[in-house]
């Protein structure tokens, strides 16, 4: 890290275990920062409760008007300015996000994958109200944030996915995502007691 900063960027379908992954990140004393946050921020202006294909359309605007990787390179800002050394980010939905979040000293894309049934099971436990809807709807969703039907600026998870430096299946319990984080740390020589 020589100085700089890191970051720990994370991508992968709704509820493949990203948030999961924060929390493990942070634990280790990773601040954590979202894509999602700018998005929310705008969403909260038009309406606080606003639904998940709402928040889809907002980010694709945010990224039509500042081009695909503006989402990016607002975190990317901000992480540069802020004092704290180490960074988990979050919600990188389009590979111009990478392209831009690339520009830190220090930056690895981490792919979080999980099968569609346990990504379906997982949304109806944990009662979020964007996924109180029908699986027909999650379905959608998931395949529009894959990049079905999405502009290149859009939601592109699949091609965002494939351009990860480390890929952690997230198909069993939190202490084998905590396993596999962990042995991504010790890849790219990070200390994480």
């Amino acid at each position: 890290m020589a100085g700089g900063k890191l970051g720990i960027g994370l991508t992968g379908r709704m509820a493949s275990g990203k948030g999961e992954a924060v929390r493990i990140l942070s634990g280790y004393g990773f601040q954590y920062i979202s894509l999602s946050d700018i998005v929310r921020r705008e969403a909260a202006k038009v309406d606080p409760k606003v639904s998940r294909v709402r928040m889809q359309d907002i980010g694709n605007r945010l990224r039509a008007q500042g081009g695909a990787g503006v989402l990016g390179r607002l975190v990317r800002e901000l992480i540069l300015a802020a004092p704290e050394p180490r960074w988990v980010i979050d919600g990188i939905r389009n590979p111009a996000e990478v392209r831009e979040l690339k520009k830190i000293s220090d930056f690895y894309l981490v792919g979080i994958e999980c099968d569609i049934p346990t990504i379906l099971a997982r949304m109806k436990e944990r009662g979020r109200a964007t996924d109180a809807v029908s699986e027909e709807e999650l379905r959608a969703g998931l395949e529009r944030e894959w990049g079905q039907g999405e502009p290149e600026g859009g939601q592109q998870v699949g091609p965002t996915l494939a351009l990860a430096d480390f890929t952690v299946a997230n198909h069993g319990t939190l202490a084998d995502l905590k396993t596999r984080l962990d042995q991504v740390l010790e890849k790219i020589g990070v200390r994480h007691e």
